[in-house]
């Protein structure tokens, strides 16, 4: 069979309703992450069971060994590890996915939709997980099998799959899983789909994502309230003196102000890759907020090389039902999206240093979550490759995404294993992936099953592939 028999075969698969049968199945699986210690019984079940009865048997018909094994975690959510070693000598691609979801949210869907079954209207296909993550993996692991068949059962290189269960849950357990597992997931190169494409209409490769640090401002004055009118002007009131921390973090057009909180001047050959980058003018895209954040920065160059400072909820007092009265302490949840090259590790340190400066000693400082930022760098040959290999199967060029604008856990795969990272998205940038209605949009995966095809073909094609040569690789079956 020949790379355009190949193409054809997986648009006849999504044409007869091979991928909407698949993904109905999988979508019917409650796998809700984030639903924290009060989360029933049957999630825990529906979790192990996506991958027990769901991705195992497809894997292990597509000749994969493989292993499910508890979170190293306590109380989260199990990992599948699977590998299909045609030969210990050959190079080895290690490909990566989540079969949780945030919480469906069931009744704030539309009328006619639900969050646990396809519903298909037009281009948009409905659905939990549909576009994040899994719309994608079946995308991945349907691509893979059709260039099995292909191939009649010979990549020409070896494949490991890694799925958790917790991504939307900030992927408890998964470094040290990673860490433990090492061996097992030495790989020459990491291949995965998760995130939004540029655009709907542009296949897109990024090569890492930026980083993210959340952590919390509070100020707590005293035990309770006080009536405003009879300690009104007298005592300290903690939203304010809060809302002025936190003017002095960013300011009033999104510019971050604290120095040890930004990263180098983007390098030119990063500006000249981000020129080709749209920024919104999507269905459904908000329109861009002119003048917004770092002056003298385009809009990609603000989303995908640079970084913001966002307040994600403030708390004082009673929103909803507020009283005449000083609230006695007030919270700020706040986040850093950052891109490499940012101190982010002294993060707490800097943010300390800079209220002290301004007078806010009473303001508390608290980091609760943290991940890397990564870019492969932009002159690595497998940039050119898996370009030119998009660009043969969809029939036009791909956006080529420096890195992510969004965070993902390709810091355990970059730095932590050391492997050149390509991610390749089949989700867009309005598909409501945390919301109700969310959506995959079935151009986008039928074209990105051809893309996925015709990367998987191109990886075993003599002389196509920039391997580093030479490499050989202990049995990737040993823990």
């Amino acid at each position: 069979m020949t790379r355009t028999q190949l193409l054809a075969q997986v648009h006849q698969y999504f044409d007869t309703g091979g991928l909407a049968t698949d993904l109905n199945r999988r979508l019917g699986w409650r796998t809700e992450s984030d639903l924290g210690p009060d989360a029933p019984a049957a999630t825990q079940t529906a979790l192990r069971g996506y991958l027990s009865e769901e991705i195992l048997p497809w894997l292990s018909r597509l000749g994969f060994e493989v292993q499910i094994h508890d979170n190293p975690v306590a109380g989260a959510g199990p990992l599948l590890l699977a590998h299909r070693v045609e030969d210990p000598a050959l190079p080895t691609v290690l490909s990566y996915g989540h079969g949780d979801v945030v919480n469906g949210q069931d009744a704030r869907w539309r009328e006619g939709l639900s969050p646990w079954t396809l519903t298909i209207e037009g281009d948009r296909w409905y659905g939990r997980g549909s576009a994040d993550n899994k719309g994608q993996h079946s995308i991945v692991l349907a691509a893979l099998e059709h260039t099995l068949q292909a191939r009649q059962q010979r990549l020409g290189y070896n494949v490991t799959v890694l799925l958790e269960m917790g991504e939307e849950a900030g992927s408890p357990g998964l470094a040290a899983f990673c860490e433990q597992q090492r061996r097992a997931l030495s790989a020459d190169l990491f291949l995965a789909s998760d995130g939004p494409r540029a655009q709907a209409s542009r296949p897109t490769l990024f090569l890492g994502s930026r980083g993210a640090v959340n952590f919390s401002l509070r100020v707590n004055s005293r035990e309770r309230a006080y009536h405003s009118g009879n300690w009104g002007g007298v005592l300290s009131n903690p939203a304010i003196r809060l809302s002025h921390a936190l003017a002095s973090l960013v300011g009033p057009q999104g510019r971050v102000l604290v120095p040890g909180l930004l990263p180098p001047p983007p390098p030119e050959r990063l500006r000249q890759a981000l020129r080709e980058v749209p920024v919104g003018g999507g269905i459904d895209d908000p329109e861009l907020s002119p003048g917004w954040g770092e002056p003298g920065l385009s809009p990609a160059e603000q989303l995908v090389g640079w970084n913001t400072l966002e307040v994600l909820a403030l708390g004082a007092g009673s929103a909803t039902r507020p009283v005449n009265a000083i609230p006695p302490n007030a919270v700020a949840h706040c986040q850093l999206r950052f891109v490499v090259g940012t101190d982010w590790t002294q993060l707490q340190d800097h943010v300390r240093a800079h209220l002290d400066a301004q007078g806010f000693e009473e303001v508390q400082v608290e980091v609760s979550m943290a991940c890397g930022a990564t870019r492969l760098d932009l002159d690595n040959p497998w940039v050119d490759w898996a370009l030119n290999s998009m660009q043969a199967s969809a029939g036009h060029p791909a956006v080529l995404m420096p890195n992510l604008a969004g965070s993902l856990p390709n810091d355990l795969f970059a730095d932590g294993l050391g492997l050149p990272t390509l991610w390749v998205p089949h989700s867009y940038p309005a598909c409501a992936q945390h919301a109700p209605n969310e959506h995959l949009l079935g151009s986008v995966a039928r074209e990105g099953l051809a893309v996925m095809a015709g990367l998987f073909w191109d990886l075993g094609e003599p002389g196509s592939a920039p391997w580093v040569s030479g490499r050989v690789h202990p049995s990737t079956t040993a823990a």
